[in-house]
This record gives C-alpha cells, structure tokens and sequence, in this order.
C-alpha cells in the first residue's frame, strides 16, 4: 500500500511524510487509506502532515492543499461500533438522510461523514462562522484548518479572554445560531464551549455532524438544549445574557431583537 502511495503523484510531485503515511496505514483500515489516496488524486489534498486531535471517534490530520493551505482531514473510525447507536437519534428523522439506514457500520460511519459535510456546507452558505467544506469522500472529511502550522485554534472552554470579549463571542454565537435556524434550517445538537474554537477574534462552530433541521422531531429540544449549555458558560465567565425565552424567541425568528 505504501508502495501504491507514492506512485500518486501529480506534476508537482507530492512529498508526503512517509513515516507518517506507515502510521495512518497501520490506524486506519486498506478502505481508508484508499480514501485519502483518493482525495490526493482529485487534487484536493498534497500531503499529510501529523495528527491534531484524536477520539473514540475519529481523529483529525493537518494537511496541506496543493496551493499550500492548510487542511483539517477528520477521519471518521469505521470500527466504532459502540458510535453507531449515538449515531441514529440524530439520522432518524432527518429526511435528508434516513432513508435506508445502512445495515453495516462501516456504511453508516460514511453517512455520518457524508452529513457532516453537508451540514458545514449549508451553514457556511448561510454565513454561520465554520470552518469551511471543501470535500469529502468515504468517512474522509476535508475542511478549512483552524489554527497555525498544525496546532489548532483553542476550544471556547480553553480560551483566556476579558469578559468583554467572552460578551462579544456570546452574541457572535448567538447570531450564529439565528442564521443557523432561520437561513440553513439547521439546528447544531450539540452546541457547547467545547465545540466552539477562537482564532483571531473570531470564533467558529465545530463539529456538526449530529446538527438535524428544524423539521426533526427532536430539534426543539436539541435547540432549548445548546442554548442552555450557551448561557450556563457564558454565564460562568461573567457575561450577562437574556432570559433563554427570550434568546429562543430571537434565534427562531419570531422577533428581530434580542432583549435582555
């Protein structure tokens, strides 16, 4: 397989770190590796650098695009098997994707891959801070990296800042997730400081691949829930917010200002 790596190459001649490669090869199954040759193929992706973060799971890779940018690879596990059964609550009633569950958990672990993409892709268009799509293919997710020279942004819950700016972020988010209800239909699930990064000033909404639309069955309850989790830390580094009704009531679009 190995082998079969380095043959992949374009005019510009990839330099792939070939320890690195050996590692990825011996994490991930021959399906996987395959996946990533893939994504070198198309063009998308130049080299893989080394591992940013790692889960139960996936993990998360730092790239360079042909162009030189940098890339985020979330590689989904397609082993996990105990993933599958947090997976469904969030694919079961949603239309875009619940017809004809995949049976096996490799299949379902590229649905998921295949939705969080989607869901990056609405949200970005919507203009809700993410980090940006750029492919994915199989359980192989491309995105915008966030961060420098392979060190990510730090999460919400990591960041030290003035409780001017911690106020700042908060109606950040919140207009955050306004576009995400009233623009992309899309309700994140899962909001909280620890899927939230701050780079530059500037904050962004991670992990999505759980976000549902408005239309599920359960997004009023996801809803109530990430801003309950938004207002409890907010609250705890000192910064005043609104009553959540009123937070609810401006994010859905049923007033067009936030009153605290």
């Amino acid at each position: 397989m190995i082998d079969l790596f380095f043959k992949v190459r374009d005019k510009e001649r990839r330099i792939v770190d070939k320890d690195l490669f050996e590692t990825v090869e011996e994490v991930f199954d021959k399906a996987t590796v395959q996946a990533v040759l893939k994504l070198m193929r198309r063009g998308v992706v130049h080299s893989l650098k080394g591992v940013v973060s790692s889960g139960k799971e996936s993990r998360v890779y730092w790239g360079k695009g042909r162009g030189g940018q940098d890339l985020a690879l979330k590689i989904y596990l397609t082993s996990s098997a105990e993933f599958r059964k947090g997976m469904m609550k969030y694919i079961l009633g949603d239309h875009r994707f619940d017809k004809g569950v995949p049976k096996t958990t490799r299949k379902l672990i590229i649905l998921w891959a295949k939705k969080e993409f989607k869901n990056l892709t609405e949200l970005h268009k919507a203009g809700v801070s993410v980090p940006k799509p750029i492919d994915q293919y199989e359980n192989v997710l491309v995105m915008e990296f966030i961060g420098r020279e392979g060190v990510r942004a730090p999460l919400l819950k990591e960041s030290d800042l003035t409780t001017e700016e911690y106020a700042t972020i908060f109606q950040q988010v919140i207009e955050d997730v306004r576009k995400a209800y009233t623009k992309a239909g899309i309700v994140h699930g899962d909001l909280s400081e620890y899927n939230v990064m701050v780079w530059n000033n500037k904050h962004y909404i991670i992990d999505v691949s759980q976000a549902v639309p408005t239309t599920h069955p359960n997004a009023a309850d996801l809803l109530q829930r990430d801003l309950k989790n938004i207002v409890r830390f907010f609250e705890s580094v000192g910064v005043s917010t609104p009553p959540q009704n009123k937070i609810l009531e401006y994010v859905t679009g049923k007033t067009n200002k936030l009153e605290y």
